[in-house]
This record gives C-alpha cells, sequence and structure tokens, in this order.
C-alpha cells in the first residue's frame, strides 16, 4: 500500500464520522483528493464528489460511504451523567464497559458507557439482555450543570477511535464500516487516472448510509451515472458461530467480494470478473437474492436506473469496537476497480439482453 495511501486510511478511521456528522472526515477526503483529481466538490446533502475525466460521456461511478454508527447525546440528568440513542444499528451488548467520545463544538470529550456491577445485578437482570436506556455515559461531571456546559443535546458518540495492525496483514478498528468502501473509492479513482481512460470516473464519498443510504439516493442523482460501484464491508464467515452455508465463504484475505443476485447488473458482474482474472486479483463470490443494505440499492434504482455492481471487503466482528480487515483485499480492491474502469469503452452496453 502506498505511503500516503495508507496514511489516508489511517486518518479517516481515526476521524469520527456518525451518520449526519460526517464533515469531519471529509475535509480529509477533499484534501486527498485535492491531489489527483480532476474536480472535487461537496453537494447540499454533504457527499464529496471526486471526478476524474469528468467530460466523457460514460459516467461511472464508485460509492463508499463514510459515516460509521454511533450515538446521539439525548438527555442530562440531575448528577450529570448522559443517556443517548443510537445512529445506526448497535448491539448494545457491545457497548457495555466501552471508552467513548462525545463530539462537542468545542472538541473531544472522553467518556465510558457503563451499567451497575455485575454484584449488584438481582437474578431477573442477570438473565436479561442489556438495554441502551440501562446504560450511560460518564464524563466525570459532578453535576447537570458541570456536564452542560461541555456537552449539548445532539452531540454525537463514537467509540473511542483508533486503528491497530496485527498478524498477517489484518488491522481492526471501530471505522473499518465503511472507511474501507471510502479509501477504495478514492483510491481506485485515483489509480485509474494512470490510465488512458474512454469513461468519467465519480468517486463518491457518501453520508448517511447507516440510517437508509441517503447520501447515496442523492449523490446518484447528482451525478447521474449509468454504471455504479458500490464499495462496502460484507461479513467474514471464517470465526466461529456463524454459519457459511447461510452466509457464504467468505474469509478475510481471501481478497474482495463479488456479489450475484437482483441488486447486480450481470454485464457489471462479467466485467468485474475479467478484471479480476486480467490482474490476477483473487476475488469471492456471494449471492444475496434480495436488494442489498448497501449504497448498490440506492444507486441502482437512482432516476432511469443504473448498471450496479457491489464489491465488498471482509469484514469480521461487524459493528463493534474491533472490526477486523485485512489490508490486502483493501489494496487489491482498488486495483480491480482502477482496471475496471480502464477497460470501459465510451460506447459499452449494459442493458441485460
Amino acid at each position: 500500500m502506498d505511503p500516503a495511501a495508507k496514511k489516508f486510511f489511517q486518518q479517516v478511521l481515526e476521524t469520527p464520522s456518525p451518520s449526519g456528522y460526517e464533515e469531519p472526515v471529509q475535509r480529509i477526503v477533499r484534501e486527498y483528493a485535492g491531489g489527483f483529481a480532476d474536480q472535487v466538490r461537496t453537494d447540499l446533502h454533504g457527499n464529496v464528489i471526486v471526478a476524474v475525466n469528468p467530460d466523457a460521456k460514460l459516467r461511472l461511478m464508485f460509492a463508499g460511504h463514510c459515516d460509521q454508527i454511533g450515538l446521539l447525546v439525548t438527555f442530562i440528568n440531575d448528577q450529570g451523567f448522559i443517556y443517548t440513542n443510537t445512529i445506526g444499528g448497535w448491539d448494545p451488548q457491545q457497548l457495555i464497559g466501552q471508552r467513548m467520545t462525545i463530539h462537542t463544538q468545542d472538541g473531544p470529550v472522553p467518556a465510558v458507557i457503563a451499567r451497575k456491577p455485575i454484584h449488584l445485578l438481582d437474578e431477573e437482570e442477570r438473565k436479561q439482555v442489556v438495554k441502551l436506556k440501562d446504560m450511560w455515559l460518564d464524563i466525570g461531571a459532578s453535576s447537570r450543570d458541570e456536564a452542560a456546559k461541555t456537552v449539548r443535546i445532539g452531540d454525537p458518540v463514537t467509540l473511542e477511535l483508533g486503528y491497530q495492525e496485527m498478524r498477517n496483514s489484518l488491522a481492526n478498528s471501530p471505522g473499518m464500516d465503511n472507511k474501507t468502501g471510502l479509501w477504495v473509492a478514492m483510491e481506485a479513482a485515483r489509480r485509474a487516472k494512470k490510465h488512458k481512460l474512454n469513461v468519467a470516473v465519480y468517486a463518491v464519498s457518501t453520508v448517511q448510509e447507516e440510517i437508509g443510504l441517503r447520501g447515496a439516493h442523492t449523490s446518484a442523482y447528482g451525478v447521474d451515472p449509468q454504471v455504479g460501484i458500490a464499495i462496502d464491508v460484507t461479513f467474514s464467515t471464517d470465526c466461529p458461530t456463524i454459519e457459511k452455508n447461510q452466509e457464504g465463504d467468505i474469509k478475510l484475505g481471501g481478497g474482495p467480494v463479488l456479489h450475484r443476485g437482483p441488486n447486480m447488473n450481470p454485464i457489471v458482474v462479467d466485467r468485474l470478473r475479467a478484471a479480476a482474472d486480467t490482474v490476477d486479483v483473487p476475488v469471492q463470490w456471494n449471492a444475496v437474492g434480495r436488494g442489498t443494505g448497501t449504497d448498490a440499492n440506492a444507486m441502482q434504482m437512482a432516476r432511469a436506473g443504473v448498471a450496479t455492481g457491489l464489491v465488498s471487503i471482509p469484514n469480521r466482528y461487524m459493528h463493534s469496537a474491533v472490526e477486523m480487515c485485512s489490508l490486502e483485499d483493501i489494496d487489491r480492491a482498488a486495483d480491480l476497480l482502477a482496471y475496471f474502469a480502464a477497460g470501459l469503452e465510451a460506447n459499452t452496453d449494459f442493458t441485460p439482453r
């Protein structure tokens, strides 16, 4: 992985971007893309749209969402303890005892999230799955007035962000979903520019995917691509308790995942397969028999329809503090999509026959 590109990857992972509060990470995206793009703009929704060779007739859109799940401050009690609602899909069990960060207008405020100790739980409480309403954030304040001088209703909250490399080119971070897809979209556009392009490549850092694919709806309408590829994470199944016969055989380090099913245009899928063969990128396959819960779903139904594909990065422990991905899978995905873009002709027809 190119050192500058890897630095960009770590920066976005260490920068907060709960859905609706993506401005900090989008500033980093604009700065990085400004080093290679022909155009960089931000739309009214907050999507950052990066264009390479924008005057070409055929428009290809890469979409990687920059937002992550988080919490939102909703109440401060008399003792200064802070309660929240969720942004996106949380398993509350993942939150017990975590270090958190409240992102205020004056900067980050460290917090912990907790519940009463196991010693004080009665027998019935020990049998119950913890609910978010039974947990609170503690910033060390002694009163509501003290807490409210720093924290406001509506401030976003994330897990304590960070990046940690592990064995076998693996790394973990709370933000792998979907800073990996964001990075691949931008890096694929950067690498594609090194080729002779016959098409326009639009790499979009989309917002608010975790609360309904919202940024992909608006940006795809604005870009109006004929073909689009969403880049997101998918479940790796190479750990205990996950049923491969239901979720597929997907492993970290096995290469990016290509998907087949009604959300994917068959010609796009075939061209992704051919591009992988050309650059000798190992890929894994998954099947989804419905509209996926990714930006591919929104893009496919934009305007009069977009020929859509989905490329995924295997992710172990999704929506947790220790989401784990392979750096090799991420790097290979960028190569794959760069060659996919380079192989398109201005008159390429994606109409199913």
